[in-house]
């Protein structure tokens, strides 16, 4: 069983395949293939060839634009009133969130904000893209970037 919240290298993706073909998981089999499938589309796009293995960075980008994809999925099936393709999508979701480090609590992100708006002498609204750029650099993978705009948003009106 995976830990959860253990971010996983490219390795461990591949190797996730057959563990859960002898769990006989469909679900976390049908991520793994995805995620490993993705995972070799980035390597080609960036020039390294079918057989490269991404760095632990380059794989985290591919795990969240992967958990992205399932909440926009969700979304757009629930409005469109197909709960059944939403459910499917919210099991892929939960397997995803388990390989990704855990996130900040909105307190810690606020924390955070303070801490990087007095480091950059951000005052005011004028400096908040500058800061949104910095937070993100700094919590890639450990916040939401949609709670941190909240965030600077409500710090600075």
């Amino acid at each position: 069983m995976l830990e959860v919240h253990k971010f996983m290298t490219h390795e461990e993706l591949k190797a996730g395949i057959k563990e859960a073909m002898k769990a006989k998981d469909a679900v976390r089999l049908s991520v793994f293939r995805g995620l490993v499938t993705a995972a070799t589309n980035e390597a080609i796009a960036k020039g390294k060839g079918p057989d490269a293995l991404l760095t632990d960075d380059e794989l985290m980008t591919v795990i969240m634009r992967a958990a992205k994809q399932r909440k926009d999925s969700i979304e757009q099936f629930e409005k469109g009133g197909r709960p059944e393709l939403a459910e499917n999508e919210k099991a892929e979701l939960a397997v995803i969130e388990t390989l990704l480090p855990a996130q900040m609590s909105r307190d810690e992100i606020e924390a955070a904000v303070k801490a990087k708006a007095a480091e950059l002498g951000v005052v005011d609204k004028t400096g908040a893209n500058k800061l949104i750029g910095a937070l993100m650099k700094d919590l890639k993978g450990k916040a939401d970037g949609t709670i941190v705009k909240e965030v600077i948003t409500t710090l600075f009106p």
